[in-house]
């Protein structure tokens, strides 16, 4: 099997289980060992707090969570029901009084054609008085009256309606954490600065169309989070360090 080389320190086994676990085919289809696996960029670098939680190094808009209790990778944030599929999430991470689900993004900003696929399922009334704003984004998405190029706004929609649900079983306040790469070239062609501004444009514009719902929405580049890493001791740093040398996010 031909796999990416794994970071110091990260549990090789639990991420492969976790991988198989989630049904995405990210092994056996080869895609996690492609230079652009998006899988192998948070595997890594989430894998490594998994026997560590408490180290891990607070999100941008989150120091009010508390000390990690709980890292992991691919989380499933089930609806409230039983059939149908759920939306995974690349990492969850769980302190004393939030459930944080990670949706990380790596070249796929600047890659695939978002598309919207929102079925008659999401209008069920199971949401709560207080996600009125990804409702209508919902709605607004189907409708065309909201349109985004390189953040795939639906997929983020199905999330925060996950972890709403996820969140009430678990007795935390949800958070839907967007974490993204701002790759510099793909395929060796550089990225245009234009796509990377109308990406940040983009995440702005989604977080300030769904704030104040029960589903907090926060976001940050991985090289913006990192580079706050050397606050958390020298063996988070180098951890830090490593991921930017192996992945160049």
């Amino acid at each position: 099997m031909n796999l990416p080389r794994f970071l110091p320190g990260v549990p090789v086994d639990h991420v492969l289980v976790r991988l198989a676990k989630a049904g995405g085919k990210e092994i056996e289809s080869g895609k996690f060992s492609s230079p652009e696996s998006s899988a192998a960029l948070a595997g890594n670098c989430f894998g490594w707090f998994v026997a560590r939680p408490e180290k891990l190094p607070p999100l941008p808009g989150l120091a009010e969570a508390g000390t990690p209790e709980l890292v992991d990778i691919e989380f499933c944030a089930r609806f409230p029901w039983s059939g149908g599929r759920h939306p995974w999430l690349d990492a969850v991470v769980q302190t004393p009084t939030s459930l944080i689900g990670v949706e990380s993004k790596r070249f796929e900003p600047f890659r695939d054609v978002k598309t919207v696929n929102l079925s008659a399922a999401y209008d069920r009334p199971v949401w709560g008085d207080n996600m009125r704003a990804f409702e209508r984004m919902r709605d607004r998405l189907r409708a065309g009256a909201e349109a985004f190029v390189h953040l795939d706004a639906a997929q983020l929609v199905k999330h925060a309606f996950g972890l709403v649900t996820e969140g009430r079983r678990r007795g935390r306040r949800p958070v839907l954490f967007y974490l993204y790469a701002e790759p510099e070239a793909r395929n060796d062609r550089p990225i245009p600065k234009d796509d990377i501004l109308r990406h940040r444009d983009e995440i702005s514009r989604f977080g300030a169309a769904v704030t104040g719902d029960e589903v907090l929405f926060q976001s940050v580049s991985y090289r913006n989070w990192i580079g706050s890493w050397h606050k958390s001791g020298d063996e988070v740093a180098a951890h830090g360090a490593a991921i930017l040398g192996e992945f160049a996010p």
